[in-house]
């Protein structure tokens, strides 16, 4: 009798979920769904900041709605620990520019904190069963004791059936059925979703972006930016230092105008399912295309090589999610070794969509004038006959034969 008194008793104790939240749709209506379906008396909201807009709109209703909220201001530490990290292993995945990928395993570890802050008994965040952010939320939350749970992927809830839910119990949203577009937005990149644009043969109504202008708005004259790199990082803009924020801010602001920086593509998810997504990252592009191009000026051919098989992996890696595993650390330490010389200047071009490198220097560059130029008499030209006798001789013996 004793041993199920203090079973109850365990059972009917205040039981707390700390909430990852965006203040969307999806985790709005998770906070009363943790109340209503899972038993939990306490719900605490954490939205943490690594660019995205509205987060004033997001804190007013997680106070409003949950028993206690938390904003973390994280967009330096983004940048710092992730962004720049991207930019150094030109991350990239089969076309996407990794932007919420990269943002969602620092979100999971800020929620993580508050929750053993809080002495929660459960986390808990809002995505559903066929995207790829309940594993790279999951991967972070797993490394706790905690219970894991996920309102919209457990009770199997459609996006309209989440808007419903939002309008019965007086949750104000800004998605409609008529435009249930999935946003999610950070320092790096923004991405648009669901609706008509699950359908790859649907042309994207201009108003689902934001960030950039559409061609025959951009601006008619080009804009070249010099940026500057120290050790893979991006420091200076046309000359100026800047912090890592205030560089990338203003990149999409400058970047936008011209219509740099949009991607429609077919990527496959994590699940193995093929999915249309559309993104806009005018300073992502711009930074990329500039590193990558001075990469290509200091590395050597075999570096360059190498690394391209490095950073397709690690932008898996990153992609799923997986920046505690201790591959991605191996790469990241290669990676980062391969930075030590990649420091100078790179001047890029942008107009009418494009973004275009037309000059660079460094003082770490492997490239010699002296010995490429057609004007220049040394190397000897002559010295190469000899080496021509011998190039493609596999391929004349093998024809021989």
């Amino acid at each position: 009798m004793s041993y199920l008194i203090d079973k109850l008793a365990g059972e009917l104790r205040m039981k707390k979920v700390v909430l990852s939240y965006s203040g969307g749709l999806d985790t709005s209506v998770c906070i009363p769904l943790l109340r209503e379906h899972y038993g939990f008396d306490s719900v605490v909201t954490v939205t943490t900041d690594v660019g995205q807009p509205d987060l004033k709109e997001a804190e007013k209703k997680g106070k409003k709605f949950s028993d206690k909220h938390y904003t973390i201001d994280a967009k330096d530490e983004f940048v710092r620990d992730y962004i720049f990290s991207a930019i150094k292993a030109n991350g990239n995945y089969e076309g996407y520019v990794l932007g919420t990928a990269l943002a969602r395993p620092l979100i999971a570890k800020k929620t993580v904190e508050i929750a053993l802050k809080e002495k929660a008994d459960a986390l808990a965040h809002g995505c559903t069963g066929k995207g790829n952010d309940q594993f790279r939320f999951e991967a972070v939350f797993r490394t706790t004791n905690m219970d894991v749970i996920a309102p919209m992927r457990d009770l199997n809830l459609t996006r309209e059936e989440g808007i419903e839910y939002a309008r019965v119990h007086d949750i104000p949203v800004s998605v409609t059925k008529a435009k249930p577009w999935s946003v999610d937005e950070n320092l790096w990149s923004r991405s648009i979703e669901g609706g008509k644009l699950e359908d790859p043969g649907y042309v994207p109504p201009e108003e689902i972006f934001q960030w950039t202008a559409p061609l025959e708005k951009t601006l008619n004259s080009p804009t070249i930016m010099e940026i500057g790199f120290e050790r893979g990082v991006p420091v200076a803009l046309n000359g100026k230092r800047m912090d890592g924020v205030a560089l990338i801010q203003r990149l999409n602001e400058i970047g936008g105008k011209h219509g740099v920086g949009r991607t429609d593509i077919i990527e496959d998810r994590i699940l193995g399912l093929k999915a249309r997504e559309n993104y806009e990252h005018p300073a992502a592009t711009i930074l990329l295309t500039a590193h990558k191009d001075l990469e290509q000026l200091v590395l050597t051919r075999d570096e360059i090589k190498f690394k391209m098989l490095v950073d397709a992996k690690w932008a898996e890696l990153a992609y799923h999610g997986l920046v505690d595993d201790p591959l991605f650390t191996d790469l990241s330490t290669l990676i980062n070794k391969t930075q030590e010389r990649v420091t100078g200047e790179v001047k890029v071009q942008l107009f009418k969509g494009n973004a275009r490198v037309v000059a660079r220097k460094s003082q770490k560059a492997l490239y010699s004038k002296e010995l490429v130029s057609f004007d220049a008499k040394m190397p000897d030209s002559k010295t190469a006959k000899e080496y021509a006798k011998f190039y493609g001789l596999q391929a004349r013996l093998f024809k021989k034969m």
